[in-house]
């Protein structure tokens, strides 16, 4: 199996985005596009020039289809995904989040999913395994018992084993059948080797409060990412030699200003950002810098999925200093407009 760059394991879902704003029962009609944490980090490091595959399951009817052929577009490898002919591919439904109060109503039709199904004796391991980077996250560890060996068995410690980034995204109401999910994803993410996670749900999850308590809590990782939302996000990093304490050392960059049409997907941005920079080698200031342009670019657009800024872009404005960082705000087209820039300047 060809090695690739980053692979993502997980479900995806076929969206319906609202034709309009309002509530569910009122909008008319809705646009289909493509859903789901892995896949779109797997779909957002193609479109910023990585090779990435995306291993999952899918039902074998019109959504699955949609679904496979729209994340190949992306440029991502789908060979590995397989088709389950007695279980549907999953569909959710979402209003367009309200700017003032980012209230939104969410509706999954999942329950029973193919992807639900995934386990150790139906996906193929050698795939997800030979990439550089294998990016898991808790959503789908909330899936079923199967999905819980699945992912017991990717973070196990073996030689060879790539390195594992886990976003913990903790759904509480994909967690409801099952007590202890908070204490499932605390061992996955001491079983990673790059953890992503948001002050917010660690506090909700291991009622931990603060970034300090957060990586205490997560004594084997090598880079632990705790994110504080427009606030900005601060990185652990246990790698760097001289490192101040057994926390390693800390580097916090604050969010760019960004004129935000909808919260969805802007996470996933964030994660593919910083593990491009990380497959880059660059500095940790600026692979948290990428992880906000990347979200930024989800932020300012309707979709679970964005385009990233062009990397020679995304890497002028990291390399911006603090003042100017400080002052960028980033509004709807801002990667367009960019990408429109550099062609006029193109000989």
């Amino acid at each position: 199996m060809e090695v690739v760059d980053v692979v993502a394991l997980g479900e995806s879902m076929v969206t319906f985005l609202p034709s309009r704003p309002g509530r569910l029962a009122d909008v008319p009609s809705f646009d289909r596009a493509i859903g789901g944490a892995e896949s779109n980090v797997a779909c957002v490091l193609a479109a910023a020039g990585h090779t990435a595959r995306w291993v999952s399951r899918v039902g074998a009817d019109g959504f699955g289809q949609h679904l496979v052929e729209g994340i190949a577009g992306y440029g991502v490898d789908t060979s590995a995904v397989r088709t389950d002919a007695t279980r549907p591919t999953g569909i959710y439904f979402r209003t367009a989040a309200d700017r003032a109060t980012d209230t939104h109503e969410v509706a999954y039709y999942r329950t029973g999913s193919a992807a639900s199904a995934m386990g150790v004796g139906n996906v193929d391991l050698a795939a997800a395994l030979a990439g550089r980077v294998l990016h898991l996250s808790g959503i789908t560890a909330a899936l079923s018992g199967e999905c819980r060996e699945l992912m017991h068995e990717l973070t196990a410690p073996r030689p060879g084993r790539p390195l594992v980034s886990f976003d913990v995204n903790h759904r509480p109401a994909l967690w409801r059948d099952t007590p202890d999910g908070p204490g499932v994803l605390l061992e996955l993410a001491r079983r990673s080797d790059i953890v992503f996670v948001g002050d917010d749900e660690a506090r909700d999850a291991w009622g931990l409060h603060g970034g300090r308590s957060i990586v205490a809590a997560l004594p084997e990782p090598a880079v632990v990412v705790v994110k504080q939302g427009k606030g900005g996000a601060t990185a652990f990093d246990r790698t760097t030699d001289g490192m101040e304490d057994a926390d390693g050392t800390a580097t916090f960059v604050r969010a760019p200003n960004v004129d935000v049409v909808a919260h969805v997907g802007a996470g996933d941005a964030f994660a593919a950002g910083f593990l491009s920079g990380t497959l880059r080698r660059l500095p940790l200031r600026d692979r948290l810098r990428l992880g906000h342009l990347f979200a930024a670019a989800a932020l300012t657009t309707p979709g679970d999925l964005a385009a990233p800024p062009a990397r020679d872009h995304a890497d002028r404005l990291a390399a911006l200093d603090d003042t100017a960082w400080g002052r960028l705000r980033l509004a709807p087209g801002w990667t367009q407009a960019a990408r429109a820039t550099q062609e006029a300047n193109t000989p």
